[in-house]
């Protein structure tokens, strides 16, 4: 029943400072996942490790509540969540100086699916080519963001 090796990256024009800025508010990252309806946090803590979160999530017909707690904070290198909801599993953003004020940002998840949601077929279907599609889609919606200064 897990998706593992998840894996996208994109490479923009800024410095690794310069993307935390626009992933490190955890709240804003709706503005570039397509997926991500709303995030709703639960508690005072809006930042760093330990931090528990809901993020409304639509992939098409499909929505669920997925709730979240942030497992790794290293500002401008990775943050980590693990992901508690209906699907469970963990996730990772790394954010790496490629060269020339370029960065590579790479999204990684390891994700376990209910068997009422198809189980490992869901999961296999979900990873290989549903999620990857969307990640992808998000991470170019990032780019956008990043360089354009926003």
């Amino acid at each position: 029943m897990t998706v593992s090796g998840v894996r996208v990256h994109v490479d923009i024009d800024a410095t690794p400072e310069r993307i935390w800025e626009v992933v490190e508010p955890v709240e804003n990252h709706v503005e570039w996942m397509s997926d991500a309806v709303a995030i709703r946090f639960l508690g005072d803590q809006r930042r760093g490790t330990g931090t528990v979160f809901l993020c409304d999530t639509r992939i098409g017909p499909f929505s669920l509540v997925d709730e979240m707690t942030i497992t790794a904070w290293e500002p401008a290198r990775r943050m980590g969540v693990r992901h508690t909801g209906l699907v469970t599993g963990s996730g990772d953003f790394f954010i790496e100086a490629i060269g020339d004020g370029r960065s590579r940002f790479t999204w990684e998840e390891k994700l376990e699916f209910p068997w009422w949601m198809a189980g490992p077929l869901g999961a296999f279907v979900a990873g290989k080519t549903v999620l990857r599609f969307v990640w992808r889609r998000n991470l170019r919606a990032l780019k956008r963001i990043v360089e354009s200064g926003r």
